[in-house]
């Protein structure tokens, strides 16, 4: 009995975990958290009881469609380090048990926003889910716009969070998309071109892949960096922050430059991982000054 007992101790957290890896936990929070901002930022007076249920909602269908990417994908992730031990490939879950985990999650989670939260959020998140299964994974393979299509998925959760709050898609909501969308080319560039070659293995066209000088790669990191700055005080002018965000952006945003420029000037593996720092410190600052900021410059 100690040995069975202990066996399903051992077993317990490695499926876990696996489920875990299967919906890319970081990549789901991630989707959570902007799609929390949204809510928080388009809000007078916060309804937790709709905050709660279109976070749960938001995360269902984040999770069932990261499954369906990994189902997808499972023979490529095979060929390559940085994914040969995702849960699929590794054995640790079936295709056909992965690919009904995020039937369910998905199928609940829209269910659920539809139901409890509004048509429209649902719609929404309807539209991040084919994008995502339907139109970026197929085209990871085939082209390097895969990942601009991909950035789209990335921009729509604000808004969703933005519609839950509201009801309608204002021009705050398609703000906040924008800076996400912006925010994840340059983000993407500096992680493609550290697993340039992970990714040829896999047999993804990445910019990065095609592109063995680098030359193109940075000049596109370098752009979006720039762009990171107007679309940033854009978010301040639109009445949605006040001094405190306007000023931290900016600096954000000149930080972003920096680090575009300076693997623009030498394309290095240091550089590519110094700017990928510089995103996510600079969106989890972005976020945080945001939400705390909140409101019109003239009233903050």
């Amino acid at each position: 009995m100690q040995v069975t007992h202990r066996a399903a101790t051992d077993v317990l957290p490695g499926r876990l975990a696996a489920y875990l890896e299967l919906v890319k936990v970081r990549l789901t929070i991630l989707v959570v958290m902007t799609t929390a901002v949204g809510f928080v930022v388009a809000s007078d007076r916060i309804d937790w009881r709709r905050f709660l249920l279109t976070l749960l909602g938001t995360a269902m269908t984040a999770a069932g469609s990261m499954a369906a990417n990994q189902a997808w994908e499972r023979a490529r992730d095979a060929r390559m380090d940085r994914t040969r031990e995702r849960p699929i490939p590794a054995g640790q879950i079936s295709l056909a048990r992965a690919v009904r985990t995020s039937a369910i999650l998905i199928a609940v989670g829209l269910a659920g926003l539809a139901l409890l939260v509004n048509p429209l959020t649902a719609a929404l998140s309807l539209a991040v889910v084919g994008i995502y299964i339907f139109a970026y994974t197929p085209l990871k393979p085939l082209s390097p716009f895969c990942t601009l299509v991909g950035a789209i998925c990335g921009a729509i959760p604000p808004m969703m969070g933005w519609t839950a709050a509201t009801g309608s898609v204002a021009f705050g909501a398609w703000v906040l998309g924008a800076v996400l969308f912006v925010w994840q080319i340059p983000h993407f560039m500096a992680l493609a071109w550290l697993y340039r070659a992970d990714y040829e293995r896999g047999g993804f066209r990445m910019l990065p892949v095609l592109d063995r000088s680098g030359d193109l790669t940075s000049q596109v990191a370098l752009v979006y960096s720039v762009a990171l700055v107007p679309i940033g005080l854009a978010v301040s002018l639109a009445g949605m922050a006040g001094r405190v965000f306007l000023v931290g952006s900016f600096l954000l945003g000149i930080g972003m430059l920096a680090q575009g420029i300076r693997l623009r000037v030498r394309r290095t593996d240091a550089n590519a991982r110094l700017l990928f720092i510089a995103s996510l410190v600079y969106l989890t600052v972005f976020l945080i000054l945001l939400v705390g900021n909140r409101g019109p410059i003239g009233l903050r």
